[in-house]
């Protein structure tokens, strides 16, 4: 507080001239405690604190983490490209088959890669031995097949997270995947069309009526009873399988094309094509597009290979190097296609 003596004699001095008001007020002035100055308000911004944003992993890393929400946890690796960290970059999903780990998968596949190279952000979501014992997607379990239950919600969530953790590209998120991993890409993307914008399969079971392990067992022998009636337009989608593969019988394509037919009324043309892989492996690809309108199934058959990602790496398990290079078709499909914000 400022010392009032000073203007307390001012004040007697005025009053013995005869200046009674002035003196009052200097008066009232010593006496009145000095009060502090308001806070200066500076226009335009906010007075609330800043929140911290959460930085984009540093490109050309590869790291390990954790996803929780409401529907369970899942542990996933995260590969996030050399190059500018300002660009919102594309995010593909990728789950791996049973017995496989998320950075084997990484390794079978080679997408780190291709990440670098066409620029796109890769999620492996891993799936828990408490789970299933195999590391299986329990992708027949009608708990895990609806939108907001179970492992599909907890995918879908941690893909949310992923795009806001990396300020992804929220119309160009895709999702992929092998064998378990390719039947629980199909039923998520169905689940999340919002959320994905196309799909791939690698010898995968589609879509249908399998709420147990034994229905799961036969639709992988290819006896699955085949759905009927109308059903809701699937997303685009790539599809890969061996025709000499043990374990899900390559018939379980067709169901695929089966189910793009059964969700339009329109005809659906076909247009094949043949060809040799650099590895040696021949394949039979073909195209379906109602009329003259955007691919909306492109299916490679993959001649003498097996329950294998085609053109897959050695150091990665369950892969075929002398197929043609399922990586590179999926990325190259996925990027073709985006969705309006």
């Amino acid at each position: 507080m400022k010392n009032p003596f000073p203007t307390v004699l001012k004040a007697a001095r005025m009053a013995r001239k005869g200046r009674p008001l002035s003196a009052a007020l200097l008066w009232q002035r010593a006496l009145m405690p000095t009060l502090p100055k308001p806070p200066r308000v500076t226009k335009g911004k906010s007075a609330a604190k800043k929140v911290d944003r959460v930085v984009r992993p540093a490109p050309g890393s590869f790291i390990e983490s954790d996803y929780s929400c409401a529907q369970g946890s899942l542990r996933y690796r995260l590969y996030t490209p050399v190059g500018s960290t300002r660009r919102r970059l594309p995010l593909i999903v990728m789950l791996h088959g049973c017995t496989q780990s998320a950075a084997d998968f990484a390794t079978g596949t080679a997408m780190n890669r291709l990440g670098d190279e066409l620029g796109f952000l890769v999620l492996y979501p891993e799936q828990s031995p408490r789970a299933n014992p195999n590391r299986c997607w329990n992708w027949h379990s009608p708990s895990h097949q609806k939108r907001g239950s179970g492992e599909a919600a907890v995918i879908a969530g941690m893909t949310r997270h992923i795009l806001d953790r990396c300020r992804g590209h929220a119309g160009r998120v895709y999702i992929a995947g092998i064998s378990a991993g390719g039947a629980a890409a199909a039923i998520i993307a169905a689940a999340y069309p919002q959320l994905y914008v196309a799909v791939g399969v690698h010898s995968g079971v589609p879509m249908g009526a399998i709420g147990s392990v034994g229905e799961a067992l036969a639709a992988m022998r290819g006896q699955a009873v085949p759905p009927i009636g109308k059903t809701t337009p699937p997303l685009p989608m790539i599809l890969f399988h061996g025709d000499s593969d043990r374990v899900v019988h390559p018939s379980n394509a067709s169901g695929f094309v089966s189910q793009l037919q059964r969700s339009s009324t329109r005809a659906l043309s076909v247009q094949s094509e043949a060809g040799v892989a650099p590895g040696g492996r021949a394949f039979t690809r073909s195209f379906y597009r109602y009329g003259r309108g955007p691919v909306m199934l492109e299916e490679w058959t993959v001649h003498g290979s097996g329950h294998a990602w085609s053109g897959g790496y050695a150091g990665g398990s369950h892969t075929d190097p002398k197929g043609p290079d399922a990586s590179r078709a999926m990325a190259t499909f996925f990027l073709a296609r985006r969705r309006s914000l």
